[in-house]
């Protein structure tokens, strides 16, 4: 199975669910609210490790209650969380509203997010690693950073461009491959022309990916819908886990992934290998 290191951010989240999202000046009852690990760093991590790879996720954490239920859920998850730094201030925290059809809202406050940086021992740990995944919810001089050191040492740079923002050529020029949505590829529509290697999330229709070696598709799979929340960093994660794989076997995990964590509320509802090998053994037998 592949190594991956994320570096990234990693939340508190407060998940809410209620029938509808109340209009602006409007109260609405919700039905449950529930608190956990979140960040698109953190979940991508931790998809990656539920999916079987050996993950470290790099980061930064506030001097408060929130960091220890955040460590705490990572670690248990199999992630190597010892490149996390505490720093003065706050955790991350994600203010999430979910609507009884499974889609959401989401107010985010950085906190300790902002002051993550790449020292050496991340950067030794992006040499050790096959796969670097990045998202764009920490400062860009550290994804610069951490891309550039991947880059050096051979390792293959993924990166989630989201929150979508625009990309310098220092940073575009260093990567091996994008995952995007529809929405953040026909933002950044100029960058993905120039990355090697464009995967794409297409949500019900499944995913795409294109590079030198042609196209190929991952179809979509009809689940319950619970919550959409953490639906794409699974599928980044458990994409990273299995880059070892032909194109086609590890878009169509991490597929699954993506689909199962929408069957369950909270952005950390990434499924276990096992749990994939289930699903798609069932999505076979029920053809």
């Amino acid at each position: 199975m592949t190594s991956v290191v994320v570096v990234g951010s990693v939340n508190l989240d407060a998940v809410t669910v209620c029938e509808r999202f109340p209009q602006p000046g409007e109260t609405v009852t919700g039905v449950s609210v529930a608190f956990g690990q979140g960040g698109k760093g953190a979940n991508q991590a931790r998809s990656a490790a539920r999916a079987g790879a050996s993950t470290v996720f790099a980061g930064a954490v506030g001097e408060d209650a929130a960091a220890e239920t955040v460590l705490g859920s990572l670690a248990a998850a199999g992630v190597d969380v010892s490149l996390v730094a505490r720093v003065t201030g706050s955790t991350g925290f994600a203010n999430v509203t979910v609507d009884a059809t499974g889609e959401n809202h989401i107010v985010v406050v950085p906190g300790a997010n902002g002051s993550v940086t790449v020292g050496e021992a991340t950067r030794a740990a992006i040499a050790d690693a096959d796969v670097l995944l990045l998202q764009l919810e920490i400062p860009l001089p550290a994804v610069i950073d951490a891309a550039r050191a991947a880059r050096e040492a051979g390792t293959v740079v993924l990166l989630n461009p989201s929150p979508v923002q625009a990309l310098p050529d220092r940073l575009v020029d260093l990567l091996d491959a994008v995952i995007v949505n529809r929405e953040e590829e026909k933002a950044l529509a100029e960058v993905v022309e120039r990355v090697p290697y464009v995967v794409t999330t297409l949500g019900g229709d499944g995913a795409r990916a294109a590079g030198s070696d042609g196209t190929v598709e991952a179809p979509g799979f009809v689940v319950e819908v619970v919550d959409t929340t953490g639906a794409g960093d699974a599928f980044a994660g458990a994409l990273a886990a299995h880059w070892d794989l032909p194109p086609a076997e590890r878009l169509l995990r991490a597929n699954a992934a993506g689909a199962l964590t929408a069957t369950a509320a909270g952005a950390a509802a990434a499924p276990t290998g096992a749990e994939i090998d289930a699903f798609l053994s069932e999505q076979e037998s029920s053809r």
